[in-house]
């Protein structure tokens, strides 16, 4: 007689579409400290042993935060022993919960970046520094926190943005709650040997091999960095663009940057109409050849939910590593179209015009500014 065998799915582990997930309830007296009940994760393998072993890992590790969680809500033993000037604040705003005030009251009008940020970067002050409250960081547990950024290898631009976003997460709740005490992540010396992490221009002469590469490989990516070399618009603004922003059919072909639903815009004078020249109009032209109902100028990358900037910069980089010098990435077209721009003499008003940068004193806001053909003009210049 045959035994029926039976596969018996390790605990946590779900196969979806072949593909195993690790799946787990959040116990409900940390539901407060979630934004779902319930927590799913890819495992990103299609083999049951594997999964098997990397739920394990992860359901270990779940439990080990979670028991910091519930040591945290319970009384400190002794602490009626400890002196006043040791005893730990008591104000009850952990950072966790100053965080999830700082994204309640700021976060109504931001992208998803705006909240990966500060949950990553809260997430590194508690993986280093603890769960406190807020107040109860000193500036000796900041600079601990700077030597951990410094050894994960961080640019002293990307140290000084998490500290930024840190110390605007504190103050809020500090104010918001009229808490007394000290935000520790103030004036937290940054050493002046760090990498500055700045971003090089590419030259004009890569560009111009970059353009005629992208022209021979002739694919969404190359659509994308052609159109970037040319523009000097962000990534993330030319990601988010629908294909009824590109304006082929005027005397002066432009792209109609606006914000969207699905990808807002970094400042008010980021709204603008960028003239399209050189590659750029090619890279245009090729997006709208495509023949697809899809309204999305790159929907590799963009949906009416979300555009993906991460996972485009990724590839991105990864393509002009082989084809730039090292310390230039994708961003830097948006540094050489300004020296580009200087280089005949464009007037500073109209080069921010262009590049959607704020332009200083009172009188540039008044007007509608310049018109797109006299940004045509300046724009052919330097193709």
């Amino acid at each position: 007689m045959s035994k029926l065998m039976y596969k018996i799915q390790p605990p946590h582990v779900h196969l979806r579409h072949g593909v195993y997930y690790f799946v787990r309830r959040v116990p409900a007296d940390l539901r407060a400290h979630y934004r779902s009940d319930r927590i799913s994760l890819t495992l990103r393998t299609r083999s049951q042993s594997t999964a098997s072993r990397s739920a394990q890992s992860i359901n270990q590790r779940l439990e080990d935060y979670w028991l910091g969680l519930r040591l945290q809500q319970i009384d400190i033993p002794a602490i009626n022993l400890l002196r006043a000037d040791t005893a730990p604040d008591q104000s009850g705003y952990l950072l966790s919960d100053a965080k999830g005030l700082y994204l309640r009251l700021k976060g109504s009008d931001k992208d998803r970046t705006f909240f990966r940020t500060a949950e990553r970067n809260t997430g590194y002050v508690i993986r280093v520094l603890g769960d406190r409250s807020v107040t109860a960081y000193s500036s000796s547990d900041a600079a601990q926190f700077r030597d951990w950024l410094i050894k994960k290898d961080m640019s002293r631009n990307t140290i000084k943005r998490v500290f930024g976003s840190i110390r605007s997460i504190i103050n809020l709740t500090i104010r918001e709650n009229g808490l007394e005490g000290h935000n520790g992540f103030s004036g937290t010396y940054l050493p002046d040997g760090l990498q500055s992490g700045e971003r090089k221009p590419v030259p004009l002469a890569i560009i111009r091999q970059i353009q005629d590469r992208c022209i021979e490989e002739d694919d969404e990516l190359r659509w994308i960095i052609a159109l970037l070399s040319d523009t000097g618009m962000r990534l993330g603004e030319a990601i988010g663009l629908l294909k009824q922003d590109i304006v082929l059919d005027k005397e002066v072909p432009y792209i109609n940057l606006q914000p969207h639903p699905w990808r807002r815009l970094k400042t008010s004078g980021s709204e603008r109409q960028i003239p399209l020249v050189g590659s750029s109009l090619w890279a245009a032209r090729r997006v709208l050849d495509q023949r697809s109902d899809n309204p999305f100028a790159f929907p590799r990358y963009c949906k009416r939910e979300q555009h993906n900037t991460n996972s485009a910069s990724a590839a991105l980089n990864k393509w002009m590593k082989g084809h730039a010098p090292k310390e230039c990435v994708i961003h830097s077209f948006r540094h050489s179209i300004r020296d580009r721009l200087r280089a005949v003499e464009c007037p500073s008003d109209i080069v921010d015009r262009i590049g959607g940068w704020i332009t200083s004193g009172v009188g540039h806001g008044y007007g509608s500014g310049y018109p797109v053909t006299v940004l045509h003009r300046w724009m052919e210049k330097i193709t």
